[in-house]
């Protein structure tokens, strides 16, 4: 049972997406979760989706969510389609003063702005409040050593995730586990969601920049990456 916390960790819309690549400019939705927890990470409302992207789904894709090309020609959704109804599912989720939960957001979010405007959609307002466990986690826990992945999060705080890279399981571990940091620290619990995406901004900021730090003076000067949050 999950112990009292904010409002912000109370009830959380949780999305997650998976697709045919890593690049957000040019990777494509494959599946696409939205779902709702309740204070007790319990899921209480859920929309998914299988898109058929309208390009081959590299096998290297195929092999990490299970999806491949053939599947969804046969029984995905127009991606046109799909891309619209997900905005929509998060939009009005957001209206209803949710925060919305995306492990690593800053990718997911970013694919479905490249997706709004590949098919002519007005893009998800905002997007905000987001909670980012990725990013939370990394500022909170700093020098942890590991693995800094939703598989691993979820071991870290006794979270259960059974079906890692199906968009439906980790969209609600990704919730479970924001939950599972407002316990460990109420000093977070506290916080309007706001004021949390706020300092999520900066914290991704920062994180960017001593990577990119470390990447140049090991041997990659020229490195450089991005800390834009949370859209790229």
């Amino acid at each position: 049972m999950i112990d009292a916390t904010a409002a912000w960790a109370d009830s959380l819309a949780v999305f997650d997406l998976e697709t045919t690549g890593i690049d957000i400019d040019t990777c494509r939705i494959v599946t696409a979760y939205v779902g709702v927890l309740d204070r007790e990470g319990v899921v209480v409302e859920q929309q998914g989706w299988l898109v058929d992207p309208g390009v081959e789904i590299p096998t290297a894709a195929s092999l990490i969510h299970g999806v491949s090309t053939e599947r969804a020609r046969a029984e995905g959704m127009p991606a046109g389609r799909a891309v619209g109804e997900i905005i929509a599912a998060l939009a009005g989720l957001a209206g209803r003063g949710l925060p919305i939960v995306a492990y690593n957001a800053a990718y997911d979010l970013s694919v479905l702005a490249r997706e709004a405007e590949r098919y002519g959609h007005a893009p998800l307002p905002g997007p905000g409040p987001v909670v980012d466990p990725l990013v939370i986690d990394k500022a909170v826990d700093r020098y942890r050593r590991g693995k800094r992945t939703l598989t691993a999060a979820a071991a870290h705080y006794g979270v259960e995730l059974v079906d890692a890279h199906d968009a439906g399981a980790d969209a609600t571990a990704a919730g479970r586990v924001a939950q599972a940091i407002a316990r460990a620290y109420p000093e977070l619990a506290v916080l309007e969601a706001a004021e949390l995406h706020t300092r999520q901004i900066e914290w991704a900021r920062f994180q960017a920049e001593s990577y990119q730090d470390w990447r140049r003076r090991n041997g990659e000067p020229e490195f450089t990456t991005s800390g834009a949050w949370p859209l790229r």
